[in-house]
């Protein structure tokens, strides 16, 4: 099929066999049905592709024969063993000489039309290596470096098994710098994981950040956690608020303290006591603990020492709720009101009057102060001036709870509505209707609200439009009502009185799995308060009536490090 010259009207012969080669991929790709077959993954070759000074000879190749010896391949590796030469394949060989390159095209269409699927693949297993380069070893450096930029980090991964160079390609460290960056990896995350790394291993950091991270987001989402770690204190006590901040962990209940927690050894490093009542709330940053109790005081501690910083006074009934922001803590009390405190100095610096029952839960973002209460309103304060600013009428039931991020205030209350107010006018933006009950707890973020309910469903919504995206509910939905709820890495934890801590997709409304199951769920045991972080969950979990111990459960998905640090 080769001629050793070519007229000057004839295409190359390179170039005749590169069409040559489409042709039949065409033709294998497709097979004799006209049904396409699977195409296979190409590996690089090694020594098989044509290297660079390849690409340069004293004299071109002008037939495929004279290709194959350029690349160091002999003419016999081609030939079949089948039996002796067909009678007038020399004659057949000088006519197709004797055409034009077009006319040879056609003459080769033909050929692969009249070829069996097996006849085809003998002629691609002969041809296709010839026209084969590792274009990413032929660039340089930097261009290649720069094609890499185009792949997904996942694509990344697996391009690095191509071949050595390759790896050493897709190993570079500013190419996963920004890999991570496009995934949302911190630097936080690059700091862990320069800790945990083992010396004499050279291995991108950028790259082992992004594999961590992806490690742990597997691990929420498919549940490779092993066993939680239990935490048991507060004897048979209600844990009634529960905070987590680096490794430790800080939980309040009606017992009158509060205990402080390693989140790393499950150990209790020490009890706070002082308080004369129960505590009902806490806030936690870094290691400030602040406490509110029904003994109408508030309590400032640290947590490395144990000791009381603060004890503040002037409410004068239980403080209920409270929310840090920065150096300042405001406090609700069923006293009917709000009072801003300096948290290093321990002073009131100003006394919020209006409610006329008790203020139920509060939000604080350094600027304007937003409070609900039993007398069915919500009000936002100047707390510089102490005024009110808006009164928000509207529900008809008590205000439980609240979210306020500077743009919108929603607030949820036992006649089962939710509102979203414009925090600015004090205007009503949206009524929003689906829940049955009592709307326990809500988290918003990004214009996307999450509620949890009495009714025992969790529902997502947009506050701009007010429409409901996702009931969570279906099969798997809680069996009694939702007790707490946080967003965490693109994914919705809803706690229970049913036992059980449930994961769900924020995107797509789906359920994934259920992370915690008490065994006495279903009989009394309750899942009461629940906080997490980029890596570990905390769980306060116990019973009403003795069925379960009072407990915390620590569950942690960056299970290697875990391991590393016991090895």
């Amino acid at each position: 099929l080769v001629s050793s010259t070519v007229g000057t009207e004839e295409c190359d012969c390179p170039s005749l066999f590169l069409c040559f080669s489409h042709q039949m991929k065409r033709k294998l790709d497709h097979g004799p049905d006209g049904r396409p077959f699977p195409s296979g993954k190409k590996h690089c070759k090694g020594n098989g592709y044509l290297s660079p000074a390849s690409l340069v000879q004293a004299t071109t190749p002008t037939t495929f024969g004279d290709l194959r010896l350029a690349n160091g391949h002999s003419a016999q590796r081609r030939r079949v063993t089948s039996g002796p030469p067909p009678s007038g394949l020399q004659d057949w060989l000088h006519i197709f000489q004797t055409w034009s390159g077009p006319e040879r095209l056609l003459a080769l269409d033909e050929l692969i039309d009249h070829c069996e699927t097996s006849q085809v693949k003998h002629m691609m297993q002969v041809i296709e290596p010839q026209f084969q380069r590792d274009f990413i070893s032929l660039l340089p450096k930097e261009l290649a470096l720069y094609v890499l930029t185009f792949l997904a980090p996942r694509d990344l991964l697996q391009a690095a098994q191509t071949c050595r160079y390759w790896r050493i390609l897709a190993e570079d460290n500013l190419l996963w710098r920004e890999k991570c960056r496009e995934e949302g990896v911190s630097e936080y995350a690059l700091a862990r994981r320069r800790k945990c790394e083992r010396p004499g291993v050279a291995v991108s950091p950028w790259k082992s950040a992004y594999i961590r991270q992806h490690r742990i987001e597997n691990n929420w989402r498919k549940g490779d956690t092993g066993e939680p770690m239990v935490l048991k204190g507060h004897d048979d006590h209600v844990i009634t608020c529960l905070q987590f901040s680096g490794d430790l962990v800080v939980s309040g209940s009606d017992d009158n303290t509060l205990k402080v927690w390693s989140a790393v050894s499950g150990k209790c490093l020490r009890t706070l006591t002082g308080h004369s009542g129960g505590v009902w709330c806490s806030q936690m940053a870094a290691a400030t603990v602040i406490s509110g109790s029904t003994d109408r005081t508030l309590r400032v501690w640290d947590a490395e020492s144990g000791e009381c910083v603060h004890t503040l006074y002037g409410h004068t009934s239980t403080v209920r709720c409270m929310h840090l922001h920065g150096n300042r803590v405001v406090s609700g009390s069923r006293d009917t009101t709000l009072r801003v405190w300096d948290v290093s100095t321990g002073r009131c610096e100003h006394v919020l009057t209006g409610h006329v029952a008790a203020v139920r839960c509060v939000q604080y973002d350094g600027r304007r102060v937003v409070s609900g209460g039993y007398d069915y309103m919500v009000k936002v304060w100047d707390p510089e001036t102490e005024v009110c600013l808006h009164t928000l009428q509207g529900h008809t039931n008590r205000v439980y709870s609240l979210q306020f991020d500077g743009v919108f205030v929603v607030s949820g209350s036992l006649d089962t509505s939710i509102r979203v107010w414009d925090a600015e006018t004090g205007g009503c933006v949206h009524t929003l209707t689906g829940h049955q009950s009592l709307t326990s707890g809500m988290e918003l973020r990004d214009n996307i609200l999450v509620s949890g309910n009495a009714d025992s469903t969790v529902r997502v919504w947009d506050v701009r439009t007010g429409q409901c995206l996702h009931t969570l509910q279906g099969p798997n939905k809680h069996q009694s009502a939702v007790t707490c709820l946080l967003f965490c890495r693109g994914l919705v934890l809803s706690s229970s009185d049913d036992g059980t801590v449930k994961l769900w997709d924020l995107r797509t409304g789906a359920w994934l799995r259920d992370v915690v199951a008490l065994q006495s769920r279903g009989s009394g045991g309750v899942v009461w308060r629940i906080r997490a972080s980029d890596t570990r969950l905390v769980c306060a979990a116990g019973s009403r009536n003795g069925t379960e111990e009072t407990k915390l459960l620590v569950l942690d998905f960056d299970l290697d490090d875990g391991k590393k640090e016991t090895d």
